[in-house]
């Protein structure tokens, strides 16, 4: 019930609320939600109400994601992974406000929501906004209870929302409460640009956008600051204010402001020293401030000339990237800043520097990680248009919200110095729909010019069509065998091209298949087996290629920007090329699964496919590293001394069989030697960018190769013929974000007894934590692997796993992570 005021005392409630509430306050909206999915047949009748019952709801923190804490399910759709992420989910949550926030304004702000959110406020409904990937804010100052009780009640439906990979369900981004002042900064309502630079100084545009809501015209100024900024966000020192400038907004009215001011001596923003800066914007009544807006930002200067690369400030930079898609692997689509932190840091150690965030907006934080770290971004928006995919893709919502969904994500992300381009789409179904792609791309550029605008095209033809006057940068997908093609036609002699997307090569971790030879999947099907693939990395579907092939055509076309290879990480979904039910018996391994299956295709006339994550990654599900992160590492960091050898060296069943060996090496040239005996030296010729040995005979013992750069030795590796696994190695990693750490990753190896890595080791594991926290995730990289996320007990796959415990924010005590399985010696680590 709302609290009851005289006039009087509701008018000195409103100057008072007014003086005091000089600086915006924006708090974390994530603990104590209450949740229920509901059961098919079940009524949601009133559940928006605010004085419902929903004491018998689950209680929870964000982020969630419904789905991935489900079951895998074969009946399901292995393409978005087997998960129960469809249904409906109400989310509520009780709040107070005080009564001294009278007059003030409250906003919610979801990061994002999965998916065809409607919001109300005790009761009355505020809106909604269908695209699960667009971050928005809801102003409830109309319905907030002052002095009293509110109540938020969230309804999202993913029965009607389809996708092509795993999209996650519920509320699994931050969300926020914000109050203001009557007079306020509107929601992303700042915007930075570093139109010039020198050694000496940076001339620095600032435009903020004021709303006033009261019914008075208001007397408004805006001043400036700027800080710099470190990589946990703190603040040093003023190093310049602006001028300020005064306005009368008239009631109910917007202003937009431009301020421009000079930083002496910037330092630069680059993916090798990404500095940053922060404006605090003051809005000013009477020399008082009444509202407070801090926008970080890096000053650079990105050039996409249309036959010479990329350049920022000046230098010339090879887009090294790769295509994620947003899930993080056993935490499924729940954004933790730190599990994708850990992500960045493994693809930095890899030589990557760009992201392509395939196929819609990430999530803000993202952004925030790649301004950090020093990666480049390519912003993309949508996986369809007008013309579908799916029934209840994008398509459904195009006409009604393309824009409202653009306009979202340009002013969003426009501040942050990663993001170099933007992409409306990817792949759509509308390549031959020219006026299209124009009209979205002129969406963009109302919001910023001052970037290039892309997408994703499949088709080939799309590059000399007319469909690629709706970009400054023409992306192509594959089609590699195009590129001289699009570059040369007339219309593009002022247009660049990326390699939006690259190779899709596939590969399971730490398996491998023989004979050994290179080509489309299609072609290998009497080699693949027991739903893996080979870790050769020689194995692609019929659009991909190998990586090898795929440096090649950027070695033979220097006028490409650069690449965004499929994908950085496994991810859940789409499992090609096993992502149907089969018909064809392949050649299975073991013969307890030859004939189970066997049985299956008799009684069925199919066999149900237990592959739920994808075999594209670079690094597995879990962020485990492949052989293929080698290969990328030794071209992208030339300048590092590695060498990596594959396959590994357990195999008992083929003593005298041919077992080829590949090496991956920065180097130019390498000798490999088998229990100390020359298998002789090989020098890389020209577009190779491995050397393979073919014809090596398998005996146990060393594997042994010295790499050699310009005659000097370089580097080396070896692997191990071991015995069965006996012990366990725990190590455990943490990604602090702003100082603060809540997530420990563990990593479960598992050693024979002389401490060697036993790649081939499948034992079972169980998992127990003593103390504080709760183990929130496990995993094995295993694209087969049918066992919960959430469950406690999982074998190693290749002779690994992973335990993703979380911490309480507040620790009072140790915890302690106890890993035990059949044979193998207990062991444990202090969190």
């Amino acid at each position: 019930m709302k609290n009851l005021l005289t006039p009087i005392a509701a008018l000195l409630l409103l100057i008072v609320s007014t003086n005091l509430s000089a600086q915006r306050t924006t708090s974390q909206f994530t603990k104590d939600w209450k949740f229920l999915l509901l059961k098919d047949g079940q009524s949601d009748e009133g559940f928006y109400k605010k004085d419902i019952d929903d004491s018998s709801w689950r209680t929870l923190d964000l982020p969630h994601d419904w789905g991935v804490e489900g079951e895998f399910d074969l009946n399901l759709e292995n393409n978005t992974g087997l998960l129960p992420w469809k249904g409906i989910g109400w989310y509520r949550k009780e709040f107070t406000v005080p009564a001294s926030d009278e007059g003030r304004k409250i906003f919610i702000q979801f990061d994002g929501a999965m998916a065809n959110s409607r919001i109300w406020c005790n009761g009355e409904l505020v809106g909604g906004w269908p695209y699960g990937y667009s971050s928005f804010q809801m102003d409830l100052t109309p319905y907030i209870n002052y002095g009293g009780e509110n109540v938020i009640a969230v309804k999202l439906d993913t029965k009607n929302w389809d996708s092509r990979w795993y999209p996650g369900a519920g509320l699994y981004r931050s969300v926020r409460l914000v109050k203001t002042s009557p007079v306020y900064v509107g929601y992303n309502g700042v915007y930075v640009t570093t139109p010039d630079f020198n050694d000496e100084k940076a001339f620095i545009s600032v435009q903020t956008d004021v709303l006033n809501s009261t019914g008075r015209a208001k007397d408004v100024e805006v001043d400036l600051k700027f800080y710099r900024l470190d990589a946990d966000d703190n603040r040093s020192g003023t190093t310049f204010n602006a001028k300020p400038v005064s306005v009368t907004i008239p009631a109910g009215g917007e202003h937009t402001f431009r301020l421009d001011a000079e930083i002496e001596r910037p330092l630069l923003w680059s993916v090798e020293e990404p500095n940053r800066y922060g404006v605090e914007v003051l809005v000013k009544q009477d020399g008082k401030v009444v509202d407070s807006y801090f926008q970080p930002f890096g000053i650079r200067k990105i050039v996409f000339t249309p036959r010479d690369g990329f350049y920022l400030n000046g230098k010339r930079v090879q887009i090294k990237g790769v295509c994620n898609h947003h899930d993080l692997g056993p935490l499924g689509s729940a954004f933790y800043a730190e599990a994708a932190k850990r992500q960045l840091v493994k693809l930095k150690e890899m030589g990557a520097n760009a992201i392509r965030t395939s196929h819609n907006p990430p999530s803000p934080e993202l952004l925030d990680l790649c301004d950090k770290l020093g990666f480049l971004v390519e912003d993309e928006a949508f996986d369809a248009w007008r013309k579908g995919k799916r029934k209840n893709d994008y398509n459904r919502d195009f006409e009604a919200w393309n824009f409202e969904d653009l306009k979202a994500m340009v002013k969003r992300d426009r501040n942050h110095p990663s993001v170099v381009i933007w992409s409306t789409g990817n792949e759509v179904p509308d390549q031959r729909t020219n006026h299209l792609g124009y009209s979205l791309y002129n969406v963009v550029k109302e919001f910023d010019a001052t970037r290039p605008v892309s997408y994703g095209c499949n088709w080939g033809g799309a590059g000399t069509s007319g469909f690629e006057k709706g970009s400054d940068i023409f992306g192509l997908n594959y089609n590699h065998r195009n590129y001289k093609k699009i570059l040369d036609y007339p219309d593009n002699k002022n247009r660049g091209m990326i390699a939006s997307e690259t190779s899709s090569c596939i590969s399971s971790r730490g398996i491998y298949f023989f004979p050994v030879k290179f080509g489309k999947i299609n072609d290998q099907k009497d080699i693949q087996s027991d739903f893996q693939v080979t870790s050769y990395d020689n194995t692609y579907p019929g659009w991909g290629c190998t990586p090898d092939r795929q440096f090649e055509q950027l070695a033979k076309f220097p006028e490409v920007y650069g690449e965004f290879v499929w994908t950085g990480f496994d991810y859940i979904g789409e499992p090609t090329p096993y992502n149907k039910d089969m018909t064809n018996l392949l050649n299975y391994q073991d013969p307890k699964m030859k004939a189970k299956l066997k049985k299956e295709l008799e009684e069925l006339g199919k066999i149900e496919v237990p592959s739920r994550s994808s075999y594209f990654g670079i690094m597995d599900l879990c962020g485990f590293r492949k052989d293929r992160f080698y290969n990328y590492q030794a071209h992208w960091r030339p300048e590092l001394p590695m060498a990596h050898i594959l396959p590994h060296w357990n195999w008992p069943d083929r003593k005298g069989k041919v077992t080829p060996v590949h090496v991956y090496t920065s180097g130019d040239e390498a000798e490999l030697f088998l229990n100390g005996k020359s298998l002789g030296r090989k020098k890389k010729g020209e577009y190779e960018y491995r050397l393979i040995w073919d014809n090596v005979k398998y005996q146990p013992g060393t594997l042994k190769v010295v790499a050699y750069k310009d005659g000097k030795e370089w580097a080396t590796d070896e692997v191990q013929t071991t015995g069965k696994a006996k012990k366990i190695k725990l190590t455990k990693e943490t990604y602090p974000v702003n100082g603060k750490s809540i997530l420990y990753f563990v990593t479960v190896d598992l050693l024979d007894s002389k401490d060697r890595f036993v790649p081939t080791a499948t034992n079972d594991l169980s998992f127990n934590l003593e103390g504080e926290g709760e183990i929130i995730a496990t995993g094995n990289g295993d694209p087969t692997c049918l066992i919960s996320f959430k469950k406690t007990e999982r074998p190693a796959f290749s002779g690994k796993c992973l335990v993703i415990v979380k911490m309480p924010e507040e620790r009072k005590g140790k915890s302690v992570l106890k890993v035990k399985g059949k044979g193998l010696t207990t062991k444990s680590v202090e969190l």
